[in-house]
């Protein structure tokens, strides 16, 4: 399928119904940002037609009624979007800790990348959580936020076979991402630790403790403390 770019934006047709809009190949700051200032004005000045938006690192999937919108017509519309990014502005995300426990009831997989990189499983969870991430975007399942970037010296690819089920609250890294599974699900990300607080809760007004654009630290705490905040 042919690619078009409209300023620093490039259009992929995706399917007969949705449309690949994206800011570049690369996980960046930069890209996030222009993500998430068009989202923000597409919610405020929604397109008829359209259906669905589902965000990623640097890229946005547009679904559409084909009956109302082809892909010629949705991306002369968005291109007028777009020449109004610069002046959209985005709120800032909230600033949150997620409590975790890294003991060895919680991190099947933590030994093993301490193994891959040399290193010992403490300089691991020093090193987790010794940095602010973003959240990127949300989805694979309800809750579950993509964040951002791991430590280069913690970049690790998957399991070579996926986990059947993965204990909800679990938290994983796979590649440069880290992430907290919000329910027991299978999964393929190597798990060093896990949070007891819950990630998704569909009695919350947001049920999604995190949201797109947050920013978050990693807090290691102790079993005991684990078991305490479950229970609470």
């Amino acid at each position: 399928m042919r690619t078009l770019t409209i300023n620093d934006a490039q259009f992929q047709p995706a399917s007969d119904q949705s449309l690949l809009l994206y800011f570049g190949q690369q996980i960046t700051i930069g890209a996030h940002q222009r993500v998430r200032q068009l989202l923000r004005l597409l919610e405020q000045e929604p397109i008829a037609g359209v259906r669905n938006l589902n965000p990623a690192y640097c890229s946005i999937l547009i679904s559409f009624n084909a009956l109302r919108l082809n892909h010629g017509t949705l991306q002369e519309i968005l291109g007028s979007y777009l020449d109004r990014l610069d002046a959209m502005q985005i709120p800032e995300g909230r600033e949150l800790q997620i409590p975790v426990c890294y003991g060895p009831e919680f991190a099947p997989d933590l030994n093993e990348v301490a193994s891959l990189h040399g290193m010992t499983p403490d300089r691991v969870i020093e090193l987790h959580a010794s940095v602010t991430y973003v959240v990127y975007f949300l989805g694979f399942l309800p809750g579950f936020a993509y964040l951002g970037e791991l430590p280069e010296a913690l970049a690790t690819p998957r399991l070579d076979s996926p986990r059947r089920s993965t204990p909800p609250g679990s938290v994983g890294i796979a590649g440069n991402q880290t992430g907290v599974y919000p329910f027991a699900a299978p999964g393929g990300w190597r798990l060093i630790g896990r949070t007891p607080i819950a990630m998704f809760r569909p009695d919350r007004e947001a049920m999604s403790f995190l949201s797109i654009g947050d920013r978050v630290r990693f807090t290691p705490i102790s079993a005991a403390r684990f078991a305490t905040m479950e229970n609470a």
